[in-house]
């Protein structure tokens, strides 16, 4: 490969979320011609939770014209679909058989996942899969041989134990796979609007986070309502919610407009109520776009299937190799 090959995924659990775009999806757009980029949309991953299947597809599809809307160019990066590509859960198999027990049961998504799921629900099901995922999560990024993988802190210990699958499976079997190694970039820490103390993220209510499609009005709303602080201001010290705004503000690129309002917070004379407004300004102005863009070309159901089918077609290429390398290296018939 004459450039080096990055590989990321995204659960297709409905709309993107500013802190989904901001935290990865920009960087993926943005790496596009300095990589060999392999994107995919992971719906086996999206089973692990409980789920609706007559809206897994659609929630799904949307989700490649929504990276598609972002961005993602499919005449430079290759955007798969990952139940498209079995080769996936083969090489997940092989895996789970050098992979310990050990090793999935000091995962702490998994840790946090189930203590939510038993906190909320007395007795709710939690499936094996869960518990095994990061083995899957392993092999989409070593089925493609991949040398970087962006990824935020939180997702680093995942990686790692890819690492050390391919380094087991390396000792085992002969040196094949590269060992991924993290592609950390300047990711915006965003909260919640509604609870800086919290991540932005779906997985609460609709008031803690705000859609990347989401309408000019409810936007506004939001902005209008997030939590702040309350007292003295004087100083450089900002509370959460306060730092928030800048945040988001300064993720838009709004280079002007945040070192402004940063002047008047260090002199004492920022009023919120201007904060709010340029925020509101800077995310509507970003969602309107996308908007647009999303609306040209949504409605074409039929083009948007094709084109996800041929894209997963070439992951499956990359991926029928490494299973035809592997199988003879582990001793299985090719």
């Amino acid at each position: 490969m004459s450039k080096k090959r990055v590989l990321s995924c995204i659960q297709p659990t409905g709309e993107i979320h500013l802190g989904n775009y901001f935290g990865a999806i920009r960087n993926w757009v943005n790496i596009q011609d300095q990589y060999d980029c392999i994107y995919g949309v992971v719906d086996l991953h999206a089973m692990t939770m409980p789920y609706k299947a007559d809206e897994l597809e659609e929630n799904t599809l949307q989700m490649v014209v929504d990276l598609l809307v972002c961005g993602i160019d499919p005449d430079k990066t290759i955007l798969f679909i990952q139940s498209l590509v079995p080769q996936h859960t083969e090489l997940t198999w092989i895996f789970n058989c050098i992979t310990s027990y050990g090793e999935l049961t000091r995962m702490t998504q998994f840790k946090d996942k189930t203590e939510q799921s038993e906190s909320n629900i007395k007795g709710k099901f939690i499936s094996a899969g869960l518990f095994t995922y990061p083995i899957l999560q392993a092999a989409d990024i070593l089925i493609y041989r991949a040398n970087y993988v962006p990824v935020g802190i939180d997702q680093v210990q995942h990686l790692e134990l890819s690492r050390n699958i391919a380094v087991r499976f390396n000792k085992n079997y002969g040196n094949y796979f590269p060992e991924p190694e993290p592609l950390l970039t300047d990711i915006p820490k965003l909260v919640s609007l509604a609870d800086p103390t919290k991540k932005m993220s779906k997985s609460l209510d609709e008031k803690h986070y705000i859609g990347l499609f989401e309408e000019e009005s409810s936007i506004r709303k939001k902005v209008k309502s997030a939590v702040t602080d309350t007292g003295d201001q004087q100083g450089n010290k900002m509370s959460p919610g306060v730092e928030n705004l800048f945040n988001l503000i300064k993720a838009c690129n709004k280079e002007k407009e945040h070192n402004e309002l940063l002047k008047q917070h260090k002199a004492g004379t920022l009023k919120y109520k201007d904060l709010k407004e340029v925020t509101a300004d800077a995310l509507v102005e970003l969602t309107t776009g996308f908007i647009t863009r999303r609306n040209e070309i949504t409605g074409d159901e039929k083009n948007i299937k094709n084109l996800a089918k041929t894209l997963s077609e070439k992951a499956g290429d990359i991926a029928a190799k490494t299973i035809r390398d592997v199988r003879s290296l582990v001793g299985l018939p090719v």
